[in-house]
C-alpha cells in the first residue's frame, strides 16, 4: 500500500525558504573568500563549508521540486565579482566562518522545534550538526592562530548562595552587585559580535558607491561602536578589562566584490540575528541597567532594520516569503 504524502506545514515551507535564501547568499560569500585566501588551513575549511553548502542547496532544490514549490531566485554568481581585489585579509575569512556557524546553529535550532515531517526533521538536524561541527573547527583554528579571545575567567564558586534581597535586580541606582556569569557572557559575545560588524562595515564603506547604502552602512557601524563603548565601559567599571580588537583585517581596496543586493540582504539577516540575540540577553539579565540598555538597543536596531528594508524594497532586491491566501480577497 502506497504511503500517503504528507503536505508541508507553513512552518516547514518558511524554514525551507529562509534556508535557501541564506544558503545561496552564504555560497557567494564562501566562493569570494575561497578565491582570495592564502592560508591553507583556512582554505580547507572554506572548501569543506562550500561543499556542504552546495549539497544543502541541491537537497533544497530537490525538495522544492518534489513539493511543486517555486524555487526562490536567491543569490547567484552574478552577486560577486572575483576580479575585484581582496577586501579583507585572511583572518576575517576565519571570523566569517566562526560567526556563520554561530548564526546557523541558532537558525537551525529555531527551525527544528517547529517541524513535524520526518524528512524535514532529518534535513534540519543534519544542517544543525554541520553548523555545530563548523563552530568547533573554526573555534579550534582561531585558538591555534591566536585569534580567539576567550570569555573572561572568574574564580570558581565555593558554595551555593541564594538571592536574599530584591535589590539584586537593581542597576540604575544600585550598581554594587557585580555581574553574574550569565550577564558577563552576553556582554562578552555582544562586544565580539559588534567587532565583526565594524570590520565588515569598514570594508564595505570603502567600496560601496551608492550614497544611500553608504549612509546606511555608516549608521550600522555607529550603532556597533556605541554598543562596544557602552559594554566595554561597563566591564571596566566592574574591574574587568574591556575587550579589544585583534587587528583591523581590511585591505585598501576600493572595488566592491559584492552586489548591493547581497550587501543589503546580508545586513537584514545580521540585524534579525542581532535582535534575537539581544532579546535573549534581555531575558536573562537581572540588573535593570542592563535590561534597560538591551531594550533601547532592540528599539534602535528595529528602526535601523526598517530603514534597510525600505531601501531594499525600493530597489526590488527583497524576495517575498510564501504567504497565506488572502481569503477576504478570494471571497469577492
Amino acid at each position: 500500500m502506497a504511503e500517503k504524502h504528507i503536505r508541508l506545514t507553513s512552518a516547514e515551507i518558511g524554514s525551507l525558504w529562509s534556508t535557501y535564501m541564506n544558503s545561496t547568499m552564504t555560497r557567494c560569500l564562501l566562493i569570494y573568500f575561497l578565491h582570495h585566501i592564502k592560508d591553507q588551513e583556512m582554505k580547507d575549511m572554506l572548501q569543506n563549508t562550500l561543499d556542504s553548502t552546495n549539497l544543502r542547496i541541491k537537497r533544497l532544490n530537490s525538495i522544492f521540486s518534489q513539493e511543486k514549490l517555486p524555487v526562490p531566485n536567491g543569490f547567484t554568481d552574478k552577486d560577486i565579482d572575483l576580479t575585484a581585489p581582496p577586501l579583507f585579509y585572511d583572518p576575517f575569512a576565519l571570523s566569517f566562518l566562526y560567526n556563520l556557524a554561530r548564526m546557523d546553529m541558532i537558525f537551525y535550532s529555531f527551525a527544528l522545534v517547529n517541524l513535524s515531517r520526518k524528512d524535514m526533521i532529518a534535513f534540519f538536524t543534519d544542517s544543525l550538526q554541520g553548523a555545530s561541527k563548523l563552530y568547533g573547527d573554526s573555534t579550534a583554528l582561531l585558538l591555534s592562530k591566536g585569534l580567539y579571545d576567550r570569555p573572561p575567567n572568574i574564580p570558581y564558586p565555593t558554595e551555593v548562595n541564594y538571592i536574599e534581597t530584591s535589590s539584586y535586580i537593581s542597576g540604575l541606582l544600585y550598581k554594587d552587585r557585580p555581574l553574574n556569569v550569565n550577564e558577563l557572557t552576553e556582554i562578552f559575545y555582544n562586544i565580539e559580535r559588534n567587532y565583526f560588524s565594524i570590520v565588515l562595515c569598514t570594508g564595505l564603506l570603502q567600496v560601496v558607491k551608492d550614497k544611500e547604502i553608504k549612509n546606511y552602512i555608516k549608521k550600522g557601524k555607529d550603532i556597533s561602536l556605541k554598543q562596544i563603548d557602552y559594554f566595554n565601559e561597563l566591564l571596566k567599571a566592574e574591574d574587568l578589562l574591556g575587550i579589544v580588537s585583534v587587528n583591523m583585517e581590511v585591505t585598501d581596496s576600493k572595488i566592491s566584490p559584492f552586489s548591493n543586493k547581497l550587501i543589503m540582504n546580508l545586513f537584514n539577516v545580521l540585524n534579525a540575528i542581532d535582535i534575537t540575540l539581544i532579546g535573549h540577553a534581555l531575558s536573562g539579565s537581572l540588573r535593570t541597567d542592563l535590561s534597560g540598555e538591551y531594550s533601547k538597543l532592540i528599539g534602535e536596531i528595529l528602526l535601523y532594520l526598517k530603514k534597510g528594508f525600505k531601501l531594499a524594497v525600493e530597489r526590488k532586491w527583497l524576495e517575498e516569503p510564501p504567504s497565506v491566501p488572502n481569503r477576504k480577497k478570494l471571497e469577492k
